[in-house]
């Protein structure tokens, strides 16, 4: 949802995330353009001397007419079962469904892949859903189990994308999660 700004203890994680990732290799920096992504990636980017570079595809998830609601309202439709459940059947009023979803980040994670060489390290600051659901696409784990994962505000989780098959190096680590120096 735009207009959400990180919180204080949001800014605390930001900033403890540059100095995690203060000399790494890291050659590019990408963030979906919700501010709380933003005000993410920018310590990370002035860190490293790196420009952010916004990327509409890392956005969260386009839940529709749901936008604005209060999640006690929501839980009580029958479509909410549905998105714990079996959220491949689910489409937002309004909005995408979670495979869209997922086919939109994967898609620009593969796009942001090919552009750069196999070693290089990068940066892409999104949300928890489209984090899960390009986890689950890239280790094969059917859509219907990405809510299993847990991504926590301010931590890392780390992806290597191969021509031929793709890795899951961290998921949801703290800050404290040891990165290779330059």
């Amino acid at each position: 949802m735009p207009g959400v700004h990180l919180n204080e203890k949001g800014r605390i994680q930001a900033q403890a995330l540059a100095e995690k990732l203060a000399g790494t290799p890291i050659k590019a920096i990408y963030s979906s353009p919700l501010e709380r992504a933003l005000e993410t990636a920018e310590p990370i980017g002035k860190t490293l001397n790196l420009e952010v570079v916004i990327r509409s595809g890392l956005i969260e998830v386009d839940i529709g007419e749901w936008q604005d609601q209060k999640i006690k309202g929501l839980s009580r439709l029958k479509l909410w079962r549905s998105v714990q459940t079996v959220p491949s059947l689910v489409c937002f009023p309004g909005g995408e469904t979670f495979a869209e979803a997922q086919q939109r980040i994967c898609q620009d994670l593969q796009a942001l892949a090919a552009q750069h060489d196999p070693k290089d390290m990068v940066v892409c600051v999104s949300h928890s859903d489209p984090i899960k659901l390009a986890v689950s696409y890239f280790i094969g784990q059917p859509l219907d189990m990405f809510q299993r994962l847990g991504v926590s505000p301010g931590s890392i989780t780390a992806l290597m994308l191969g021509e031929g098959a793709s890795y899951l190096l961290a998921l949801n680590t703290d800050i404290s999660f040891t990165l290779p120096k330059a």
